[in-house]
Protein backbone atom coordinates (compact mmCIF):
# COMPACT_ATOMS: atom_id res chain seq x y z
CA UNK A 1 0.00 0.00 0.00
CA UNK A 2 1.37 3.40 -1.02
CA UNK A 3 0.85 6.03 1.66
CA UNK A 4 2.87 8.73 -0.10
CA UNK A 5 1.87 10.74 -3.14
CA UNK A 6 4.27 10.98 -6.13
CA UNK A 7 5.75 14.43 -6.73
CA UNK A 8 4.33 14.32 -10.26
CA UNK A 9 1.06 12.56 -11.10
CA UNK A 10 0.72 11.01 -14.55
CA UNK A 11 -2.72 10.52 -16.11
CA UNK A 12 -3.15 7.71 -18.64
CA UNK A 13 -5.64 8.57 -21.37
CA UNK A 14 -6.71 7.56 -24.83
CA UNK A 15 -5.50 9.85 -27.63
CA UNK A 16 -8.85 10.84 -29.09
CA UNK A 17 -9.73 14.53 -28.91
CA UNK A 18 -12.55 13.86 -26.44
CA UNK A 19 -10.43 11.61 -24.21
CA UNK A 20 -7.67 14.24 -24.13
CA UNK A 21 -10.22 16.92 -23.21
CA UNK A 22 -11.43 14.77 -20.34
CA UNK A 23 -7.91 14.03 -19.09
CA UNK A 24 -6.98 17.70 -19.40
CA UNK A 25 -10.07 18.62 -17.37
CA UNK A 26 -8.94 16.35 -14.52
CA UNK A 27 -5.37 17.59 -14.90
CA UNK A 28 -6.51 21.19 -14.45
CA UNK A 29 -8.57 20.33 -11.38
CA UNK A 30 -5.64 18.54 -9.76
CA UNK A 31 -3.27 21.37 -10.65
CA UNK A 32 -5.68 23.81 -9.01
CA UNK A 33 -5.17 21.79 -5.83
CA UNK A 34 -1.42 22.28 -6.10
CA UNK A 35 -0.36 19.03 -7.78
CA UNK A 36 2.04 18.67 -10.70
CA UNK A 37 0.31 16.58 -13.38
CA UNK A 38 1.33 15.22 -16.80
CA UNK A 39 -0.60 13.26 -19.44
CA UNK A 40 0.32 9.95 -21.09
CA UNK A 41 -1.61 9.40 -24.31
CA UNK A 42 -2.14 5.78 -25.36
CA UNK A 43 -3.80 4.06 -28.30
CA UNK A 44 -6.21 1.29 -27.30
CA UNK A 45 -7.47 -1.73 -29.22
CA UNK A 46 -10.92 -0.15 -29.21
CA UNK A 47 -9.53 2.89 -31.04
CA UNK A 48 -7.92 0.69 -33.69
CA UNK A 49 -10.80 -1.68 -34.52
CA UNK A 50 -13.35 0.44 -36.36
CA UNK A 51 -14.94 -2.03 -38.78
CA UNK A 52 -16.90 -4.07 -36.22
CA UNK A 53 -19.20 -3.29 -33.32
CA UNK A 54 -17.72 -3.49 -29.81
CA UNK A 55 -20.11 -6.26 -28.83
CA UNK A 56 -18.49 -8.51 -31.46
CA UNK A 57 -14.81 -7.83 -30.69
CA UNK A 58 -14.48 -7.72 -26.93
CA UNK A 59 -16.69 -5.02 -25.49
CA UNK A 60 -15.99 -2.05 -23.29
CA UNK A 61 -12.69 -3.42 -21.98
CA UNK A 62 -11.08 -2.66 -25.34
CA UNK A 63 -10.92 1.01 -24.31
CA UNK A 64 -9.32 0.52 -20.89
CA UNK A 65 -6.94 -2.46 -21.00
CA UNK A 66 -3.91 -0.49 -22.23
CA UNK A 67 -4.55 2.22 -19.65
CA UNK A 68 -4.70 -0.37 -16.88
CA UNK A 69 -1.43 -1.85 -18.14
CA UNK A 70 0.18 1.59 -17.84
CA UNK A 71 -0.99 1.76 -14.22
CA UNK A 72 0.28 -1.74 -13.46
CA UNK A 73 3.67 -0.94 -15.04
CA UNK A 74 3.95 2.33 -13.03
CA UNK A 75 3.99 4.39 -16.23
CA UNK A 76 0.94 6.28 -14.95
CA UNK A 77 -0.79 6.77 -11.60
CA UNK A 78 -4.40 7.27 -12.65
CA UNK A 79 -6.53 6.68 -15.73
CA UNK A 80 -9.41 8.90 -16.82
CA UNK A 81 -12.27 7.16 -18.63
CA UNK A 82 -15.72 7.91 -19.93
CA UNK A 83 -17.59 6.07 -17.19
CA UNK A 84 -19.92 4.34 -19.65
CA UNK A 85 -16.83 2.67 -21.18
CA UNK A 86 -15.56 1.31 -17.85
CA UNK A 87 -16.20 -2.44 -17.35
CA UNK A 88 -18.80 -3.20 -14.70
CA UNK A 89 -16.31 -5.49 -12.96
CA UNK A 90 -12.75 -4.15 -12.75
CA UNK A 91 -9.75 -6.52 -12.77
CA UNK A 92 -8.29 -7.48 -9.41
CA UNK A 93 -6.00 -4.77 -8.07
CA UNK A 94 -7.86 -1.85 -9.66
CA UNK A 95 -10.55 0.41 -8.23
CA UNK A 96 -12.80 3.23 -9.38
CA UNK A 97 -11.39 5.87 -7.04
CA UNK A 98 -13.47 8.88 -7.99
CA UNK A 99 -16.51 9.92 -10.02
CA UNK A 100 -16.63 13.72 -10.59
CA UNK A 101 -19.82 15.66 -11.29
CA UNK A 102 -21.65 14.39 -14.34
CA UNK A 103 -22.09 16.36 -17.54
CA UNK A 104 -25.07 16.05 -19.89
CA UNK A 105 -26.28 12.42 -19.70
CA UNK A 106 -28.56 12.52 -22.75
CA UNK A 107 -28.28 11.45 -26.38
CA UNK A 108 -28.23 13.91 -29.27
CA UNK A 109 -29.83 13.74 -32.71
CA UNK A 110 -27.39 15.12 -35.28
CA UNK A 111 -28.34 15.78 -38.89
CA UNK A 112 -27.59 18.25 -41.65
CA UNK A 113 -31.05 18.03 -43.19
CA UNK A 114 -33.55 17.21 -40.46
CA UNK A 115 -34.41 19.00 -37.22
CA UNK A 116 -35.98 16.08 -35.35
CA UNK A 117 -36.12 12.32 -35.43
CA UNK A 118 -39.78 12.48 -36.44
CA UNK A 119 -38.83 14.52 -39.54
CA UNK A 120 -36.84 11.65 -41.07
CA UNK A 121 -38.59 9.96 -44.00
CA UNK A 122 -39.31 6.22 -43.84
CA UNK A 123 -36.21 4.18 -44.64
CA UNK A 124 -33.80 6.99 -43.76
CA UNK A 125 -30.38 5.73 -42.66
CA UNK A 126 -29.37 6.53 -39.07
CA UNK A 127 -25.89 5.74 -37.78
CA UNK A 128 -25.00 4.24 -34.41
CA UNK A 129 -23.16 1.13 -33.22
CA UNK A 130 -24.71 1.17 -29.76
CA UNK A 131 -27.13 -1.73 -29.30
CA UNK A 132 -29.01 0.39 -26.76
CA UNK A 133 -29.51 3.20 -29.26
CA UNK A 134 -30.43 0.75 -32.02
CA UNK A 135 -33.17 -0.82 -29.92
CA UNK A 136 -34.52 2.50 -28.66
CA UNK A 137 -34.46 4.04 -32.14
CA UNK A 138 -36.36 1.03 -33.47
CA UNK A 139 -38.88 1.46 -30.67
CA UNK A 140 -39.40 5.11 -31.63
CA UNK A 141 -39.18 4.71 -35.41
CA UNK A 142 -39.38 1.09 -36.61
CA UNK A 143 -39.44 2.32 -40.22
CA UNK A 144 -35.85 3.64 -40.13
CA UNK A 145 -32.71 1.85 -41.33
CA UNK A 146 -30.07 1.64 -38.59
CA UNK A 147 -26.48 1.12 -39.75
CA UNK A 148 -23.20 0.75 -37.79
CA UNK A 149 -21.12 3.85 -37.07
CA UNK A 150 -17.76 3.52 -35.30
CA UNK A 151 -14.90 5.95 -34.74
CA UNK A 152 -14.29 9.07 -32.69
CA UNK A 153 -16.66 12.04 -32.75
CA UNK A 154 -14.86 13.80 -35.61
CA UNK A 155 -14.90 10.63 -37.71
CA UNK A 156 -18.60 10.10 -37.10
CA UNK A 157 -19.45 13.69 -38.00
CA UNK A 158 -17.33 13.43 -41.16
CA UNK A 159 -19.24 10.32 -42.26
CA UNK A 160 -22.50 12.20 -41.71
CA UNK A 161 -21.22 15.19 -43.67
CA UNK A 162 -20.10 12.93 -46.54
CA UNK A 163 -23.68 11.73 -46.92
CA UNK A 164 -23.39 8.19 -45.56
CA UNK A 165 -26.23 8.85 -43.13
CA UNK A 166 -29.34 11.01 -42.92
CA UNK A 167 -28.68 11.40 -39.19
CA UNK A 168 -26.52 9.99 -36.42
CA UNK A 169 -26.99 9.70 -32.66
CA UNK A 170 -24.16 10.72 -30.32
CA UNK A 171 -23.73 11.43 -26.63
CA UNK A 172 -24.56 15.09 -26.02
CA UNK A 173 -21.79 15.41 -23.42
CA UNK A 174 -19.05 14.60 -25.91
CA UNK A 175 -20.29 17.19 -28.40
CA UNK A 176 -20.59 19.83 -25.69
CA UNK A 177 -17.12 19.13 -24.29
CA UNK A 178 -15.58 19.64 -27.72
CA UNK A 179 -17.54 22.83 -28.40
CA UNK A 180 -19.68 21.11 -31.03
CA UNK A 181 -23.05 21.71 -29.41
CA UNK A 182 -24.19 23.61 -32.53
CA UNK A 183 -24.29 20.24 -34.33
CA UNK A 184 -27.07 19.05 -32.01
CA UNK A 185 -30.43 19.38 -33.77
CA UNK A 186 -32.45 17.72 -31.02
CA UNK A 187 -31.64 16.37 -27.58
CA UNK A 188 -33.54 13.22 -26.69
CA UNK A 189 -35.35 13.25 -23.37
CA UNK A 190 -34.91 10.32 -21.01
CA UNK A 191 -38.49 9.36 -21.86
CA UNK A 192 -37.59 9.12 -25.55
CA UNK A 193 -34.15 7.53 -25.22
CA UNK A 194 -33.01 6.42 -21.78
CA UNK A 195 -29.23 6.96 -21.41
CA UNK A 196 -26.61 4.28 -20.85
CA UNK A 197 -25.30 3.57 -17.37
CA UNK A 198 -22.76 6.24 -16.46
CA UNK A 199 -23.35 8.31 -19.60
CA UNK A 200 -22.00 11.86 -19.30
CA UNK A 201 -19.82 11.01 -16.29
CA UNK A 202 -16.09 10.40 -15.93
CA UNK A 203 -14.46 7.66 -13.90
CA UNK A 204 -10.96 7.81 -12.44
CA UNK A 205 -9.29 4.42 -12.05
CA UNK A 206 -6.22 3.68 -9.92
CA UNK A 207 -4.52 0.67 -8.40
CA UNK A 208 -6.17 -0.45 -5.16
CA UNK A 209 -2.90 -0.10 -3.26
CA UNK A 210 -2.62 3.66 -3.95
CA UNK A 211 -4.25 4.80 -0.70
CA UNK A 212 -2.70 8.29 -0.70
CA UNK A 213 -3.82 8.92 -4.28
CA UNK A 214 -7.31 7.61 -3.57
CA UNK A 215 -7.59 10.00 -0.63
CA UNK A 216 -6.36 12.91 -2.78
CA UNK A 217 -8.91 12.21 -5.51
CA UNK A 218 -11.84 12.53 -3.11
CA UNK A 219 -11.54 16.31 -3.53
CA UNK A 220 -12.74 15.82 -7.13
CA UNK A 221 -15.58 13.45 -6.28
CA UNK A 222 -19.25 14.41 -6.58
CA UNK A 223 -21.22 12.10 -4.25
CA UNK A 224 -24.64 12.62 -5.91
CA UNK A 225 -23.17 11.60 -9.28
CA UNK A 226 -21.21 8.73 -7.75
CA UNK A 227 -24.29 7.29 -6.05
CA UNK A 228 -26.50 7.70 -9.13
CA UNK A 229 -23.99 6.06 -11.45
CA UNK A 230 -23.31 3.28 -8.95
CA UNK A 231 -27.00 2.39 -9.10
CA UNK A 232 -26.99 2.52 -12.91
CA UNK A 233 -23.89 0.36 -13.19
CA UNK A 234 -25.34 -2.17 -10.74
CA UNK A 235 -28.24 -2.74 -13.13
CA UNK A 236 -25.81 -3.57 -15.91
CA UNK A 237 -23.61 -5.70 -13.67
CA UNK A 238 -26.58 -7.80 -12.61
CA UNK A 239 -27.50 -8.40 -16.24
CA UNK A 240 -24.00 -9.56 -17.15
CA UNK A 241 -22.22 -6.24 -17.70
CA UNK A 242 -21.75 -6.84 -21.42
CA UNK A 243 -22.08 -4.25 -24.17
CA UNK A 244 -23.87 -6.96 -26.15
CA UNK A 245 -26.84 -6.34 -23.84
CA UNK A 246 -29.10 -3.55 -25.20
CA UNK A 247 -29.57 -1.97 -21.80
CA UNK A 248 -30.31 1.56 -20.59
CA UNK A 249 -30.12 2.72 -16.97
CA UNK A 250 -30.44 6.26 -15.67
CA UNK A 251 -30.88 7.60 -12.15
CA UNK A 252 -31.98 11.06 -11.01
CA UNK A 253 -32.49 12.51 -7.55
CA UNK A 254 -36.13 13.02 -6.67
CA UNK A 255 -37.29 16.63 -6.47
CA UNK A 256 -40.30 15.64 -4.35
CA UNK A 257 -38.48 13.42 -1.85
CA UNK A 258 -34.97 14.69 -0.99
CA UNK A 259 -32.48 11.87 -0.61
CA UNK A 260 -34.45 9.46 -2.78
CA UNK A 261 -32.99 8.18 -6.03
CA UNK A 262 -35.27 7.36 -8.96
CA UNK A 263 -33.70 4.67 -11.12
CA UNK A 264 -35.16 3.81 -14.51
CA UNK A 265 -33.97 1.02 -16.77
CA UNK A 266 -34.90 -0.45 -20.14
CA UNK A 267 -33.98 -3.63 -21.96
CA UNK A 268 -34.63 -4.36 -25.60
CA UNK A 269 -34.46 -7.43 -27.79
CA UNK A 270 -32.00 -6.86 -30.69
CA UNK A 271 -34.02 -9.28 -32.84
CA UNK A 272 -37.15 -7.21 -32.28
CA UNK A 273 -39.17 -10.26 -31.26
CA UNK A 274 -39.81 -8.96 -27.73
CA UNK A 275 -41.31 -5.62 -26.81
CA UNK A 276 -39.16 -3.04 -25.03
CA UNK A 277 -39.16 -3.64 -21.27
CA UNK A 278 -39.11 -0.53 -19.05
CA UNK A 279 -39.01 -0.55 -15.24
CA UNK A 280 -38.23 1.85 -12.40
CA UNK A 281 -37.83 2.09 -8.63
CA UNK A 282 -37.26 4.90 -6.14
CA UNK A 283 -35.80 4.67 -2.65
CA UNK A 284 -33.63 6.54 -0.16
CA UNK A 285 -29.93 6.23 -1.00
CA UNK A 286 -27.02 7.62 1.03
CA UNK A 287 -24.29 5.00 0.57
CA UNK A 288 -22.77 3.12 -2.36
CA UNK A 289 -24.09 -0.22 -1.11
CA UNK A 290 -27.62 1.21 -0.99
CA UNK A 291 -27.25 2.50 -4.56
CA UNK A 292 -26.03 -0.91 -5.71
CA UNK A 293 -28.92 -2.61 -3.94
CA UNK A 294 -31.36 -0.34 -5.78
CA UNK A 295 -29.65 -1.28 -9.04
CA UNK A 296 -29.93 -4.97 -8.20
CA UNK A 297 -33.65 -4.60 -7.49
CA UNK A 298 -34.27 -2.83 -10.80
CA UNK A 299 -32.24 -5.47 -12.64
CA UNK A 300 -34.42 -8.15 -11.05
CA UNK A 301 -37.51 -6.30 -12.27
CA UNK A 302 -36.12 -6.48 -15.81
CA UNK A 303 -35.37 -10.18 -15.47
CA UNK A 304 -38.82 -10.88 -14.05
CA UNK A 305 -40.32 -9.07 -17.05
CA UNK A 306 -38.39 -11.23 -19.52
CA UNK A 307 -35.00 -9.55 -20.06
CA UNK A 308 -32.13 -11.87 -20.94
CA UNK A 309 -28.77 -11.98 -19.15
CA UNK A 310 -25.63 -11.84 -21.31
CA UNK A 311 -22.71 -13.24 -19.29
CA UNK A 312 -19.66 -11.00 -19.47
CA UNK A 313 -17.39 -13.92 -20.24
CA UNK A 314 -19.18 -14.59 -23.52
CA UNK A 315 -17.83 -11.32 -24.88
CA UNK A 316 -14.40 -11.37 -23.27
CA UNK A 317 -11.93 -12.97 -25.69
CA UNK A 318 -8.23 -12.97 -24.90
CA UNK A 319 -8.86 -12.27 -21.25
CA UNK A 320 -10.17 -8.79 -21.93
CA UNK A 321 -12.53 -7.57 -19.23
CA UNK A 322 -15.80 -5.96 -20.14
Amino acid sequence: MSTTLPSTLTIATRKSRLALWQADHIQQRLQALGHTVTLLGLSTVGDQILDRSLSKVGGKGLFVKELESALADSKAHLAVHSLKDVPMQLPEGFVLACVPERGNPHDAFVSNDYLRLEDLPPGAVVGTSSLRRQVLLHHLRPDLTIKPLRGNIDTRLRKLDEGEFSAIVLAAAGLERLGLQARIRMQFTAEQMLPAAGQGALGIEVQTQESALIATLQALAHPPTWLATAAERAVSRNLGGSCSVPLAAHAVWSAEAPGELLLRAAWGDPSGQQALIQVSACKAVAQIDQAEQLGAEVAQQLLDAGAHVQPETEQSPNGIHQ
